[in-house]
């Protein structure tokens, strides 16, 4: 009887330190503020880090491609795509670590998501139904696909406004079978039912991955100038336009901090890339991984 006592004692203590453990680590999954892409664990996975670069986590680790991360309005969600049943289709991955869910079941490609402010609607890529790719909107379940945008153009990189009245995306100025950079990518804007599309660069070159900053009042993008790749940012109008990298080396995927004070972006050449952020008032640019590879598409949470 006192051994039976003694092991169900030692297992009562061994429970509670695997629900503090447990504990402890979806504490550590919540605290970070930065997703992005990386292919350190052999593929594409999405991963977490700190805004100082420390802590990095492998939210999904898979041996097929996931992409494009996406955060939900409460921070407790990331939205991406994946090739892990074949197809690319859209999941939902708790940042607690808990299994992803997938939100999409088409023959198509559905790609790139993008969560609105408030939480309840995605925005994504597709190509089902028109032989292009097309910005789509569904609910955040996945329910209720709609096209809001049905033509010949391959577009790309939807983004939301903070008030959610508005989307970014990016229409390539040519036909469909083209999906390079080498043709005429702008950015555009329409209201969130898909109505009163119109263009806002006009500046030679590819440009795409268009955001909203927090306050509204600046969009941040990337974009060729020449044969190299930068940040800029202009007016939501697309005026005033700045090229705030400048740099020898490409730079793409920028996204606002909370605060709007910096960019998280990606940054490298030659196969190695990795994701930087710089200060949009004094250009103050801070390393934050190091590896071999590619990390890539960082959002700010």
């Amino acid at each position: 009887m006192e051994l039976l006592k003694i092991t169900l004692v030692f297992l009562l203590l061994l429970s509670c330190k695997e629900d503090q453990e447990k504990k402890t680590i979806q504490n550590q999954l919540s605290e970070h503020e930065i997703a992005f892409v990386s292919d350190r664990d052999g593929n594409p996975d999405i991963f977490l880090i700190d805004a100082d670069g420390n802590n990095v986590v492998n939210l999904t680790p898979h041996d097929s491609l996931d992409f494009s991360p996406s955060w939900s309005a409460d921070g407790k969600t990331l939205y991406f795509y994946s090739k892990r049943e074949g197809n690319p289709e859209i999941f939902s991955v708790p940042v607690n670590g808990s299994s992803p869910k997938r939100l999409t079941e088409h023959p198509a490609a559905d790609v790139l998501p993008a969560v609105s402010p408030d939480g309840n609607s995605i925005v994504f890529m597709s190509d089902r139904g028109t032989g292009s790719r097309n910005v789509h909107l569904m609910d955040a379940d996945g329910a209720n696909v709609k096209a809001l945008t049905k033509n010949e153009y391959y577009e790309e990189s939807p983004s939301w406004s903070p008030d959610g009245k508005y989307i970014l995306f990016t229409r390539q100025l040519r036909d469909s079978s083209d999906t390079s950079h080498a043709g005429n990518g702008e950015i555009h804007i329409m209201n969130a039912d898909g109505s009163s599309t119109r263009r806002l660069t006009h500046k030679e070159g590819y440009d795409s991955g268009a955001k909203f900053s927090p306050d509204g009042k600046k969009i941040a993008f990337y974009g060729s100038n020449g044969n190299q790749w930068d940040i800029y940012i202009m007016d939501v109008e697309g005026g005033n336009l700045q090229n705030l990298t400048d740099d020898t080396i490409e730079c793409y995927s920028p996204d606002w901090s909370p605060d709007g004070k910096w960019l998280v972006y990606t940054a490298g050449a030659d196969g190695i890339y990795n994701i930087w952020k710089i200060d949009t008032g004094n250009g103050e640019r801070i390393q934050l991984t190091n590896t071999q590879g590619r990390n890539v598409g960082p959002v700010w949470k």
